[in-house]
């Protein structure tokens, strides 16, 4: 199974959706653990990586692509 990839600043869909019912989240801070930003409500929560890459769905904006363009 290949990993992920991501990068800090990317838009991505989580599995399971935030309780205010989106599933966006922004990536804010990675290392260990990595602290992700709901795109809907603005709220923060700081999950182990290993949790983050089985529950994370898909990169739908990356800022690479942004600052290509």
């Amino acid at each position: 199974m290949e990993r992920k990839i991501f990068q800090l600043g990317d838009i991505v869909q989580m599995k399971k959706q935030h309780p205010c019912g989106s599933n966006e989240m922004e990536i804010i801070r990675m290392g260990m653990d990595i602290r992700i930003k709901c795109v809907g409500c603005k709220h923060s929560v700081l999950i182990p990586r290993a949790k983050f890459e089985k529950n994370m769905k898909k990169v739908l904006r990356s800022t690479e692509d942004l600052s290509e363009s």
